[in-house]
């Protein structure tokens, strides 16, 4: 026996209707009454900032579950792997904004349900709905953020995460994923990218220092970036203006190291300017093949000759990892650094064929925390992009990819 698909519609009816109103807190419980008319039980999980645990939210008049762990759970399997599980009269259905991992819904079947793909096409569905919900009501209010921390954020964290874009974005033929760690307690490291057209562009930055000074100074190279960029500037012109910016807000000569790029789809051809930043890293076929030490120039805020372009023609699969020296600079109890032909081997291990681009990222991040001792001494930041279609569409549920070859 199933459930009829206007019965679903009607469930996804009344979210969006409620949702106009609703507090964040009301988020869990509206859900869960939304699919009780169909005899289910939903209820919402969230990823936390590390990627570790995914979080319920509270309905009321039932207990709250245990958070469920992203490694060795099927609620885990779902997140990582962007595609349903089905266990135990239950499934757990990915939760996405767009490609975006915000956790997972589990859905509580009742008996004679069978655990077909249409089932999952509907609980997948139904599960990117409240993807989008919980993005658009997370800024109403503190609840949704509260759930997803394990400790307080200081307040420089606090100003870059609001300044940052998803952690993850896919478009036809490419993705992109993001990492920035420690996610509580980041100071001057930041991303950004655009997607737009037929030619993205891509950047990583880390300014001077910690705290909030160094993320006023991140939050001005962003700006400038942004600004410079959408006003028809080149990605020279967008490093001058962050130079400007960055020279006349402080007189202390605080600077930042970046790496900007821009690839164009049509060409291949990849240009950066690379502004005292550690060298981006091309990966074709699972091994790197390829350092790019192009590009040179000053950091930024610090006057210096005009620049040049670096310049590397990227194919169809390849991989581009941006990355900050908290990386390659993480020490281990001995004091030994992670290093950049550690880096190399890892990604080559963990940036695998069948992977979703940002569990890979996951993974590889995840590998340089555990070689440090203790907390994080600097920022860590990646940003990995995959030129590929299949990697785009590994970052939806396979029910919808399934539906968009179809189409």
């Amino acid at each position: 026996m199933g459930i009829e698909q206007s019965r679903w519609w009607a469930v996804m009816d009344d979210l969006l209707d409620r949702s106009h109103l609703w507090r964040p807190e009301d988020l869990g419980s509206v859900v869960d009454g939304a699919a009780a008319r169909l005899g289910l039980a939903i209820t919402v999980y969230l990823v936390d900032h590390e990627q570790r645990t995914l979080r319920a939210l509270a309905v009321p008049g039932r207990p709250t579950p245990g958070p469920q762990p992203v490694d060795g759970s099927p609620a885990g399997r779902a997140f990582t792997q962007v595609e349903s599980v089905a266990e135990d009269g239950r499934r757990w259905a990915p939760m996405v904004n767009g490609t975006d991992r915000l956790g997972v819904l589990e859905v509580r079947l009742p008996a004679g349900i069978h655990q077909d793909e249409r089932l999952a096409r509907a609980c997948e569905t139904v599960a990117g709905l409240v993807g989008h919900l919980v993005t658009t009501t997370s800024p109403r209010g503190d609840h949704l953020h509260l759930v997803r921390r394990s400790t307080p954020m200081t307040s420089g964290a606090e100003l870059l995460w609001k300044l940052l874009p998803p952690l993850t974005v896919s478009v036809a033929d490419f993705a992109v994923a993001a990492v920035l760690e420690p996610c509580y307690d980041v100071g001057g490291d930041a991303f950004d990218y655009t997607v737009d057209a037929r030619r993205p562009q891509f950047a990583v930055l880390d300014a001077t220092g910690r705290g909030m000074r160094a993320g006023l100074a991140a939050a001005v190279v962003l700006s400038c970036i942004r600004a410079a960029r959408r006003a028809g500037g080149d990605l020279l012109e967008q490093a001058r203006a962050a130079d400007e910016e960055l020279l006349r807000q402080f007189p202390d000569a605080r600077f930042a190291t970046a790496v900007l790029a821009e690839l164009d789809l049509d060409t291949g051809l990849l240009r950066y300017v690379n502004a005292g930043h550690p060298p981006p890293l091309v990966q074709r076929a699972g091994k790197i093949v390829e350092t790019l030490t192009g590009g040179r120039r000053r950091p930024l805020g610090i006057e210096g000759p005009a620049a040049a372009y670096g310049e590397v023609t990227l194919s169809p699969g390849d991989r581009l990892l941006l990355y900050t020296d908290g990386v390659t600079e993480a020490r281990d109890s001995a004091g030994r650094q992670f290093g950049a032909e550690r880096l190399a081997d890892t990604v080559e291990e963990h940036v695998t064929e069948g992977l979703p681009l940002p569990e890979a990222l996951r993974r590889l991040s995840h590998t340089v925390l555990e070689h440090q001792a203790g907390p994080p001494a600097d920022d860590l930041t990646l940003l990995l992009v995959e030129w590929s279609a299949a990697a785009a569409e590994r970052t939806v549920p396979p029910t919808i990819r399934a539906d968009d070859q179809a189409g």
